[in-house]
């Protein structure tokens, strides 16, 4: 079976990438990279309250949907969404580690809140008024193919514009020790079922078998296997050269996920 849809904004924030400008500069080789820390800063459209219990997460999340759907040019309230990742909140599951190791075993409330796997698309909810169709999803180091899938299936479905959202971000000691991602990244992608007048590219996704693609560059190839959401960088290197041709994401041991694209300008 064969999912299509048309890619009509981008955002992108991870290590030497701050948006997806920058990111399109460097994996079309029109920029060196240079791998830095990634910068996380607090989303402006939350009420004040909420920005203060904002963790990495939230902040890398909200910060690639917002990035997507303004180049999109779309208002994100009205688009359904499925957010994706891999592990939620590393720093909260650390804190939330700690305090249960302590005598009194007292969790705070919003740690608590801040700990499920939803807390990014209730933000998103929060800062953008959207009240559309949220699904999250979790698949550990396949989980930005499985947010690609489930994505383009909604759009094939419902016929509706929809955001897509992978973040990860990293766990400090000792749980980094066993589940060593380096920082935080994450990407956003804004499909819809027709072309419009912005639309970047058209893509078509299939399951295979062929192996998966990797990255020319060893230190992107790094980041690539080292950040789940950074499963996608082939993807988005092949967007960033606005040519036509297929793209083979590692997915699962049995099968990958074929991206072929077709840009639109």
């Amino acid at each position: 079976m064969t999912l299509s849809a048309y890619i009509s904004g981008i955002g992108v924030l991870g290590p030497g990438l701050a948006n997806w400008h920058e990111a399109a500069a460097v994996l079309s080789g029109r920029s060196a990279y240079s791998p830095a820390r990634t910068v996380l800063h607090t989303p402006a459209l939350l009420p004040p309250a909420e920005r203060r219990r904002t963790g990495r997460v939230v902040k890398l999340a909200l910060a690639v949907a917002l990035e997507a759907s303004s180049h999109a040019n779309v208002n994100p309230a009205h688009l359904a969404s499925v957010f994706s990742s891999s592990g939620g909140d590393g720093h909260n599951c650390h804190e939330l580690c700690r305090a249960l190791a302590l005598e009194n075993r007292e969790i705070s409330p919003t740690r608590f809140a801040n700990s499920v796997h939803n807390a990014a698309a209730g933000y998103w909810s929060i800062a953008t008024g959207a009240k559309l169709e949220s699904n999250v999803l979790c698949a550990f180091d396949a989980s930005f193919c499985a947010g690609l899938l489930e994505a383009m299936t909604q759009v094939a479905v419902d016929g509706e514009s929809l955001l897509l959202v992978a973040y990860d971000t990293e766990y400090p000691e000792p749980i980094h020790a066993k589940r060593p991602v380096p920082d935080a990244f994450g990407t956003a992608l804004v499909l819809t079922p027709e072309r419009k007048l912005d639309s970047l590219a058209r893509i078509e996704v299939t399951l295979e078998d062929d192996p998966p693609d990797t990255m020319s560059d060893p230190v992107l190839e790094s980041l690539r296997l080292s950040i789940p959401a950074a499963r996608g960088l082939p993807l988005l290197g092949q967007l960033a050269r606005s040519q036509a041709g297929r793209t083979v994401l590692e997915y699962l041991d049995v099968s990958r996920i074929v991206v072929q694209v077709e840009p639109c300008i």
